[in-house]
């Protein structure tokens, strides 16, 4: 049976804390949770001190995934298989709060400038990044990152695949890139660098995933090392349009959990934030629920039905009214609404097929069909009017050429440019990490104010002094 509470290198016991307080603890404490406050959800810093950030979201996710595991045990009988295997509400906040950790400057645009630059070294992902901060990066343990319980690093893997294994290097222009030359210890090695920082962005899409430097040590040797299910629970299929990559479909119980509650973050706060700062209007907003969805064919408000049944007498236009014109009170108060009856209408199921034997796989945390619609109109309608906007897209284009153009920056003269911490973990300056990793994980932990004034530091003429503490 397997020890969820097994740590790699602290065997040491406290018996003031359980295991998962002490996760708990690790993660809150970290630098990299700290970073999230500086970092953009979907609206960029400095817009306003309104909008949430990622680790605003963090907490939020949290906080919905704990009520959804209480929900979850309430429902359960005392003694039976389901209620024994549904996480402490302390492991599930704790998974909650480091599932962005990974995530770079910039948003999506951030992450999709690392994937490019690092194409021909094994790409990047922020999930992956994630699992790679726990596990490796933040310097609790010397090893082993904040060296979590098992149970804890299972439930940060949303995608059990590595890089490899899901990308399709046919959705990138040129293809799959030349296998680099190798790099050896305490010689100097040229890192491959894009002539332009300018490109297409859904071009180069990462796959879902975790990062390929993570499968033999943490994954396979250690967190599946005893699971019978990971081949299954691994199975990648394939991409469901052209254009996607090859995916993943089954998770642990208790990612099952934490991504539920990320979507009821996304999709609420995420409609809170673009109502309150005027993104979206009440014309537009009514608008665009009266089209008609391309995947149902039903028109969207009608999606959104056993929400208005509840809360607003079937009445969209209640609805609509008291999100937009009735003051910020009445508006917190949908927006209560709104989450209560997403986190009141998860449900405990067991997965039939493929049939799973260790329980934490075999039981997901689901919605029924209609309420997964009716939460996907939500995070939609935010993308469309929002993140697709071109005042969202051009802040995104914006982060997306300041990450490339550090990363030509640093790749091209690393021992001269990096900091002398950072160097001495490449392999060229003695360390076991190659080079183009060790400029990606730097990059990728920078907040978006650090990012941009280290930009300014290396490419504005009259900025940056040797006096300057960045």
């Amino acid at each position: 049976m397997t020890n969820w509470e097994e740590r790699r290198a602290d065997r040491s016991k406290n018996g003031k804390r359980t295991e998962y307080e002490r996760d708990f603890a690790r993660v809150v404490h970290s630098a990299a949770f700290r970073r999230l406050q500086a970092k953009t959800q979907v609206l960029g810093m400095g817009d306003s001190d309104f909008n949430r950030t990622r680790l605003t979201h963090s907490m939020e996710v949290s906080q919905i995934g704990v009520a959804i595991t209480k929900k979850l045990y309430r429902e359960q009988e005392e003694g039976s298989p389901e209620r024994a295997i549904l996480p402490p509400p302390m492991l599930m906040s704790t998974i909650c709060l480091a599932h962005d950790l990974g995530h770079p400057p910039f948003g999506h645009g951030g992450e999709v400038a690392l994937n490019r630059c690092m194409l021909p070294y094994g790409g990047f992902e922020g999930n992956g990044q994630t699992l790679r901060i726990v596990t490796k990066l933040e310097p609790y343990s010397e090893q082993f990152g904040m060296d979590l319980t098992k149970r804890a690093v299972l439930g940060v893997i949303k995608y059990p695949a590595p890089y490899d294994d899901v990308v399709d290097w046919n959705n990138y222009p040129g293809g799959k890139p030349a296998t680099p030359p190798a790099e050896e210890k305490d010689k100097d090695f040229s890192v491959q660098v894009d002539p332009s920082s300018i490109f297409v962005a859904s071009s180069f899409k990462p796959p879902k995933c975790y990062l390929n430097e993570e499968h033999d040590d943490v994954v396979m040797g250690w967190v599946a090392a005893d699971l019978d299910d990971w081949s299954e629970l691994s199975k990648v299929y394939p991409a469901s349009k052209k254009g996607k990559h090859p995916k993943t479909k089954h998770k642990s119980l208790d990612t099952s959990i934490m991504e539920l509650a990320d979507d009821i973050a996304y999709g609420v706060h995420d409609l809170e934030d673009a109502v309150g700062l005027g993104l979206i209007r009440h014309q537009t907003f009514c608008q665009w629920y009266e089209k008609t969805d391309e995947d149902t064919e039903e028109v969207r408000k009608a999606l959104i039905q056993p929400f208005l049944d509840v809360h607003h007498d079937g009445k969209f236009d209640d609805f609509a009214k008291k999100l937009f014109n009735s003051g910020t009170q009445e508006r917190k108060r949908v927006i209560g609404h709104l989450v209560g009856f997403f986190v009141e209408r998860a449900k405990l199921v067991r997965q039939e097929k493929p049939a799973f034997a260790d329980d934490i796989f075999a039981f997901q945390a689901v919605f029924d069909k209609e309420n997964e619609e009716a939460l996907r109109t939500l995070k939609e309608i935010v993308v469309e009017l929002v993140i697709k906007s071109t005042p969202v897209q051009q802040l995104e284009f914006k982060g997306q050429k300041i990450v490339a153009e550090l990363f030509a920056v640093f790749a091209t003269d690393p021992k001269r440019l990096l900091d002398p911490r950072d160097y001495q973990r490449t392999i060229q300056g003695g360390g076991e990490t190659p080079t183009p990793r060790v400029i990606c994980d730097y990059i990728a932990g920078m907040t978006d104010e650090y990012a941009t004034k280290r930009y300014q530091q290396l490419f504005e003429p009259r900025v940056g002094s040797v006096f300057d503490r960045l």
